[in-house]
């Protein structure tokens, strides 16, 4: 029995007839690897920021002049190259493309590189994981969005907004919202010792100009639990945002997620002192913020005006009410710091718990 048909019988020809080409010769991929690790320079290569992740695809805003091959501003769609595939690549990165840039439509470029990222705003899912999970990179500003009422507003759930902007290196503002249903000033009062920068707003009444002078020339990141009115303020700042908002369950207190994934936005700001645009980076909401990965010397970042009295604490000290020897309980009563002064320890304090 033969698995060849008659064409394969090659038992008539002689052995000095045979071509080099006719031999199937089968790959083998352990002898077929390239010889040599040296990786192209990709030298003609443009930087561009991501502005959405989309089941391994990234939305990449290429600013004008960036290409000198194509100086006008643009927005294209780019995969991850393979050397890449272990970097975690999110909203806000700088990366380096290659490829098809043009953008136009069915084109898809090639992420090379990432640029190195000034601050990161990270979360784990509870404080016993250590396993940190990146939101948003390049940030400048974190808006903290809270309601007044309808849910009620959760002061932990701030503080660890607040912890997490210190380490990060991000300057927190905080805006509450709903204020024509409840007064906010008991809310309120916990965080004027940190000189954080509060907006109030309401329905009809919202502070849409001094916010707009807040975020030019800034990338702001948008925070908050479901349903405080994150999507609604974004499509307020941002007309042709068209960002899916929803409703609050009267009966649970919660909002619904409307947001799935992060999505950076560009806020225009007509009369701001620079004259600049500002970008908006719209996240989903979360009910919990895990701080796992920080660190107390990461809260300490944000309290500057006190480091030279820590490091006079003794070793392991907790800077707690209880903590002995503590030299923020001694400056305190000595009068080394006054009424603002105490009022940021205690600020402290409830953070480091």
């Amino acid at each position: 029995m033969s698995w060849l048909t008659p064409d394969d019988e090659d038992e008539d020809v002689p052995y000095g007839e045979y071509a080099d080409h006719t031999v199937r010769s089968r790959p083998n991929p352990k002898t077929n690897r390239p010889r040599t690790k040296r990786r192209p320079e990709h030298a003609d290569a443009i930087v561009g920021m991501v502005t959405g992740v989309d089941r391994g695809r990234y939305s990449v805003l290429v600013p004008a002049g960036s290409d000198p091959a194509n100086p006008e501003e643009r927005t294209l769609t780019a995969a991850r190259a393979r050397e890449l595939r272990r970097t975690s690549i999110v909203t806000g990165d700088r990366v380096q493309l290659v490829g098809d840039s043009s953008g136009d439509e069915g084109s898809l470029a090639r992420i090379i590189g990432l640029e190195e990222r000034r601050t990161l705003l990270r979360r784990s899912a509870d404080d016993s994981d250590r396993v940190e999970r990146v939101m948003v990179a390049n940030a400048d500003q974190m808006l903290i969005v809270v309601s007044a009422a309808n849910p009620e507003p959760r002061v932990r759930l701030v503080d660890r907004y607040l912890v997490a902007a210190y380490d990060a290196g991000i300057r927190p503002i905080i805006c509450i919202t709903k204020v024509d249903l409840a007064d906010p000033e008991s809310f309120l009062e916990r965080f004027w010792a940190l000189g954080v920068g509060i907006f109030r707003s309401a329905q009809g009444d919202g502070p849409l100009a001094a916010i707009r002078e807040a975020l030019a020339g800034q990338t702001t990141v948008f925070v908050g639990h479901s349903g405080v009115g994150k999507s609604t303020l974004i499509n307020a700042l941002v007309p042709d945002a068209y960002r899916a908002t929803g409703h609050v369950n009267e009966v649970t207190g919660r909002g619904r997620h409307t947001s799935s994934s992060s999505v950076a936005l560009r806020a225009e700001t007509p009369g701001s002192a620079g004259g600049e645009s500002g970008g908006v980076v719209d996240t989903p909401g979360v009910r919990s913020f895990g701080l796992g990965h920080v660190t107390s010397d990461g809260i300490l970042r944000g309290f500057t005006d006190l480091a030279a009295l820590i490091e006079a604490c003794p070793r392991g000290c907790s800077h707690q009410d209880d903590a002995p020897d503590c030299e923020l309980d001694a400056a305190i009563a000595d009068g080394r710091l006054d009424a603002t002064g105490a009022a940021r320890v205690e600020s402290l304090r409830r953070l480091l718990k």
